[in-house]
């Protein structure tokens, strides 16, 4: 379990259930068995799209990448607000976000990562 979780149980939970799985170094995010986050390094990203990647850009939040034999790796996945992270309706807000990329990625089987140079390095 990472620090993040009870707090992120308790801000989501008029949504419904919480569950924060390890997986791959890091956690999933799921709310009712729809994965719609993941934490790294005490981190927590949530998913976008076409849809919502626009909002996440404009607030200037960074994209998930990872190392994959010395190449960046980009998922369509954007860091939280930091405002949300201490405002539990400004943080369902943005899970909203997520969950509806999340729910569109359901339906239409879209890759789980981003085209090769669609996203770049945060840094």
């Amino acid at each position: 379990m990472t620090s993040l979780t009870p707090w992120l149980e308790e801000a989501l939970a008029p949504l419904g259930e919480v569950k924060v799985r390890a997986m791959f170094g890091g956690y999933g995010v799921s709310l009712d068995g729809l994965a719609f986050g993941l934490i790294a390094d005490d981190v927590l990203y949530l998913k976008c799209d076409g849809g919502t990647e626009a909002r996440f850009e404009a607030a200037g939040l960074a994209a998930f990448t990872y190392d994959k034999g010395g190449q960046p790796v980009a998922m369509r996945y954007r860091r939280a607000p930091d405002e949300a992270m201490d405002d539990a309706d400004m943080m369902r807000e943005w899970t909203e976000l997520a969950l509806s990329a999340a729910r569109r990625a359901r339906k239409t089987g879209q890759p789980r990562r981003a085209p090769r140079g669609a996203m770049t390095r945060p840094w």
